[in-house]
């Protein structure tokens, strides 16, 4: 780790420790707060409303922003693009967990993307920070209560697939739910009916047509040769795989691997929203024994301020095109 990133860590670290101990953990008037073991509809109702009043305008397109694709330092990442921004610290809204994680800034961004009304998480949850499934994938139905109908959820990713290479964009035509096959999903627990099905189908979880276009404006963009489409797959982490795990991985037809996205697209898909999602490759996966390179998060951030213009670019094509549509 570089001086830079480990003088990152020091502070993001000393700050959270600040935030996590502000965090509030007891209920009342039965609402949750961000350390209770359960979001009811009307709690979530209430986190929205609390967003809606502040806003001046009703987006209809989120986005969840990637390890470095909404660095906090990085005023050139996608989230620091939109217009007019309206930001909400994640500490500053009612219930909110806290994102604790280099790279994620913590915020909601409110505002205008090729003209078009979004809102972005500027830092999402995981697992390996302590939080549950159903915890981390919160805010998508805070989104889904504010009026959000199509999800971009974008993250940094492992490449497995060998044509792959770092700085590549791989457009998610399909997830294998690693951890669900233990047993861990955020729609566990009793059925809220008002956001979703107890049982939703999952066979067509990124919109079809929507990754037919985003090929389109690659190649239209001059990005042709970078973007692929493939499986991704989410682990728990917070460790990167050994050798023999991404050998497993690869036999199943994974092509890329991260710690987080599925358990979003799970929720989204559950309150019936369209979604989106691309995995930024910044790194590649180490499945020889004799490889003496290791996997490190300060190469993700690297790689994800080396492709913010594209990513911008892409991104803002999609988003306009969304909006042609709905």
């Amino acid at each position: 780790m570089n001086g830079t990133c480990e003088l990152k860590t020091k502070v993001l670290n000393r700050t959270n420790e600040s935030k996590v101990n502000n965090v509030e953990q007891e209920t009342q008037n039965g609402q949750y707060y961000a350390n209770s073991n359960v979001y009811s509809y009307e709690s979530v109702v209430k986190i929205a409303q609390f967003l809606l009043d502040r806003v001046p305008f009703t987006p209809k397109i989120g986005i969840i922003c990637g390890s470095g694709m909404g660095a906090y330092w990085n005023k050139g990442s996608l989230a620091e693009a939109l217009q007019n921004p309206i930001k909400f610290p994640y500490e500053d809204i009612p219930n909110f967990p806290i994102s604790t994680v280099e790279g994620h800034a913590g915020q909601l961004v409110f505002g205008y993307l090729s003209d078009v009304p979004v809102m972005c998480m500027q830092g999402r949850f995981h697992y390996y920070e302590g939080y549950p499934l159903w915890k981390c994938a919160m805010p998508v139905r805070v989104m889904k209560m504010i009026g959000v109908t199509h999800l971009i959820a974008t993250n940094a990713a492992g490449g497995l697939n060998k044509t792959y290479k770092v700085g590549d964009i791989m457009i998610v035509k399909d997830h294998i739910n690693m951890m669900g096959f233990a047993g861990n999903n955020p729609l566990q627990g009793p059925n809220e009916e008002r956001f979703g099905p107890r049982f939703p189908p999952m066979n067509s979880a990124y919109n079809k047509q929507l990754i037919r276009k985003a090929k389109e404006i690659a190649t239209a963009e001059g990005l042709g040769d970078l973007v692929h489409d493939g499986v991704y797959t989410c682990l728990g982490g917070p460790s990167f795989e050994t050798v023999a795990e991404l050998k497993m991985l690869g036999m199943l037809g994974c092509d890329a691997v991260g710690m987080s996205t599925v358990h979003e697209v799970i929720t989204a898909r559950h309150c019936n929203m369209t979604v989106f999602a691309f995995s930024l490759i910044t790194n590649m996966c180490i499945t020889d024994y004799d490889c003496k390179e290791e996997a490190n998060h300060c190469e993700v951030l690297d790689v994800g301020k080396l492709r913010e213009g594209d990513l911008k670019h892409f991104v803002s094509k999609v988003v306009e095109y969304m909006a042609q549509t709905m």
